[in-house]
């Protein structure tokens, strides 16, 4: 982890590399904790350079604010320093988005993410303020969320550009399924910006066009395969890059056969990490889509090697 200089009250970092986009084990209704603490050593034993608790893989839209806090603790705490941990703070209100991320800095979080405002449908200008707010007064360093299928507004390039001038906002996870929209931002954007893919099967096609890395839902249940894929991008062996993206590129379609995270929380019980339990409005997935997650876990071959490790 590396730094650039900002303001003396905000902590600073570059992120890079395999982020994992952390599930939230639920058991009977409750944060599954013993199972969290797992996952948190896993994915550091694995190679996953950071952890991103509380977003949409998360399931925070589903969690009180009190059970938000007590999983950033929990993997603040499980984490202890040896990979940044980005928690999700991010809301449609402002105010509110500041208090949380405040919290998350009091729980150890070492920045936040924070998604566009959703349903409110703010403006370019609008999403500009908002983020600038958030970065003036929230006490962490800001990753940009990005994710216009699920928000309904996207975050324009020029946007997202005028934002990477500010010293507390350090990136931003692209999830607008848009290879240009990345390559204007790889572009354009000062050193020390991160450019992270939101979509697993877009991280190649992304580091090669200068991203630097990726925030994962994949690296839940295969963390070093992705961890190894991001590497290799990053190092610019592009012939083992797109020889991991390939193999598990299969898998990165079957985790979104229906909305994430159902998928995902389904094939890391397939593998013994932790239940499979949704909260509603989410639902168990179909027997069909079991099925062909099922394949596609089976098929995977870096999976079936991590597995037997």
């Amino acid at each position: 982890m590396t730094t650039r200089a900002t303001t003396p009250s905000i902590p600073t970092m570059t992120l890079s590399g395999s982020c994992t986009a952390l599930i939230t084990p639920f058991r009977d209704g409750r944060i599954d904790e013993p199972a969290l603490r797992r996952l948190v050593e896993f994915q550091i034993a694995e190679g996953t350079a950071a952890l991103v608790p509380c977003g949409t893989t998360g399931e925070a839209a589903t969690m009180t604010g009190d059970e938000i806090e007590r999983v950033i603790a929990i993997v603040a705490e499980a984490v202890n320093g040896r990979v940044p941990v980005v928690a999700g703070t991010g809301g449609n209100c402002t105010a509110t988005t500041i208090e949380r991320t405040r919290r998350a800095r009091a729980l150890g979080a070492d920045a936040a993410l924070v998604v566009a405002p959703y349903y409110n449908k703010p403006t370019q200008e609008g999403l500009f303020a908002h983020f600038t707010a958030v970065a003036d007064e929230g006490g962490l360093p800001v990753l940009l969320y990005n994710v216009p299928g699920r928000t309904s507004v996207n975050v324009l390039p020029e946007t997202v550009l005028r934002l990477a001038s500010h010293p507390g906002i350090i990136g931003v996870k692209e999830a607008s399924g848009s290879l240009d929209q990345a390559s204007q931002i790889v572009r354009e954007a000062p050193d020390g910006f991160a450019v992270l893919s939101g979509d697993d099967s877009l991280t190649l096609p992304m580091l090669s066009v200068g991203g630097q890395g990726v925030v994962s839902v994949a690296s839940n249940i295969a963390p070093g395969a992705v961890a190894a894929l991001a590497a290799a991008g990053m190092a610019g062996d592009f012939a083992t890059a797109r020889r991991l993206h390939l193999e598990l590129f299969d898998l990165f379609r079957a985790l979104f056969v229906e909305t994430n995270p159902v998928p995902v929380k389904t094939a890391a019980a397939m593998l013994g990490l932790c239940a499979p339990d949704v909260r509603l409005p989410l639902v168990p997935l179909t027997e069909a889509s079991q099925r062909r997650l099922e394949s596609a876990l089976a098929a995977c071959a870096l999976l079936r090697e991590a597995v037997a490790a």
